[in-house]
């Protein structure tokens, strides 16, 4: 029966609080969307990045809230319909009732969706450890950007919940390009971005500069004007944004996506731990050469 199969799945999450239930339910709904586009043939157009793919491709231990995927090629056709389609077919064969619509307007680059359930929280409403006090819809965004710079590097991983399925995703190199350009440009401090620096610095990874250069040119304060970013230029610009940045109010930001043994760590966050995780991106930089 879907409820044991369900009920089995949150359990692996072993939450600790309401609100941990509320993002395994979530995610376990991430999962069902990325199993339907597996079976649809999205990845053949195009590769998941992100802060969720992070989390599902590679355990990164913080909650995620968007599905984001960037087309291997610009396509201003795109329409999601036919995906969204196989979302609801997949879903309503296990018993999960789902309102997938699309709202954006074709003139834009992002094309933005929604996949909104409540019968996963349903079918699971004895299983829970924890009460939900009033009926929750679980809400999954899905954006693609129809217009993507170029340089990414893709690969290709694996789900095998509700079925195995390959992925298709941008590598971690790219992932961090990508991620660099909203720590950039974004005009406030996103926590959820600055969880992912230490996670991708933590880890020696070096973003993917050529990416990094083109995404810089198409969007954000240095639009047009053609930076071929080095190492040495990243680092100083990271070093100006750390300086700038409220770090309390940054780690408040990420607080409800992170597990609750990690909540102490986030009273740390300052200018003084994110210029040690730049030492260490530096250092990754000489080691890659």
């Amino acid at each position: 029966m879907i409820k044991d199969v369900l009920a089995a799945r949150l359990r692996e999450y072993a939450p600790t609080n309401a609100l941990e239930q509320e993002h395994a339910l979530a995610e376990i709904m991430q999962h069902y969307v990325l199993a339907s586009l597996a079976r649809a043939g999205f990845f053949g157009h195009a590769a998941f990045h992100g802060g969720t793919c992070l989390r599902i491709l590679h355990a990164m231990n913080r909650f995620s809230e968007d599905l984001d995927f960037v087309l291997k090629a610009p396509d201003a056709a795109f329409n999601w319909e036919p995906f969204l389609s196989r979302i609801r077919r997949d879903c309503a064969d296990d018993g999960i009732r789902v309102d997938a619509q699309g709202r954006s307007a074709r003139e834009t680059a992002v094309r933005r969706v929604f996949v909104k359930t409540d019968s996963i929280g349903q079918i699971l409403t004895l299983e829970l450890p924890f009460a939900r006090n009033r009926p929750r819809t679980i809400r999954v965004t899905l954006e693609v950007d129809t217009n993507p710079p170029a340089g990414a590097t893709l690969d290709t991983r694996f789900i095998t919940f509700p079925v195995t399925a390959a992925v298709t995703c941008m590598d971690l190199a790219s992932g961090f390009g990508s991620k660099c350009h909203a720590l950039l440009c974004r005009d406030y401090g996103k926590g959820r971005d600055w969880y992912d620096f230490i996670w991708y610095t933590s880890r020696r990874v070096t973003p993917n500069l050529e990416l990094l250069s083109r995404a810089l040119d198409q969007q954000g304060p240095w639009a047009g004007q053609h930076i071929t970013v080095t190492g040495r230029w990243l680092l100083n610009a990271l070093q100006g944004r750390i300086a700038a940045i409220d770090w309390p109010a940054t780690a408040d930001d990420v607080a409800r996506f992170v597990m609750s043994r990690e909540q102490a760590g986030l009273a740390v966050w300052s200018s003084a731990l994110f210029l040690q995780q730049l030492e260490r991106l530096e250092a990754a930089f000489r080691e890659n050469g």
